[in-house]
């Protein structure tokens, strides 16, 4: 069974440049099955209900060599946003005219 490892992505809710850990979970064994009854999406494999946090990728890594896990590490994708602030909606050389 493959491990992959990754930084994932901030939320919504965060505004901060801060990463908080790197998880290590498992790949699906089966797919995914539609509940017959509720329709409702399940799965009997257990191991993708465990994610592990660690502080580094390293930590991540050591973990995986040391109980003989397959692995893949996913490099984190840079950031993208662009930062604006609010006092940009007002600027005179504003490239599209305000609508108010």
């Amino acid at each position: 069974m493959t491990a992959r490892i990754y930084l994932p992505a901030r939320s919504a809710m965060q505004s901060g440049q801060a990463k908080d850990s790197w998880v290590l979970e498992y790949e699906p064994e089966r797919p995914r099955e539609i509940e017959p009854l509720m329709g409702w999406t399940s799965s009997s494999d257990m191991k993708s209900q465990v994610a592990l946090k660690f502080d580094s990728k390293e930590q991540a890594i050591a973990y995986a060599e040391r109980n003989g896990i397959a692995y893949r590490v996913e490099a984190p994708r840079p950031e993208s946003r662009k930062i604006i602030s609010y006092s940009d909606n007002f600027r005179y050389n504003r490239l599209a005219p305000w609508s108010h």
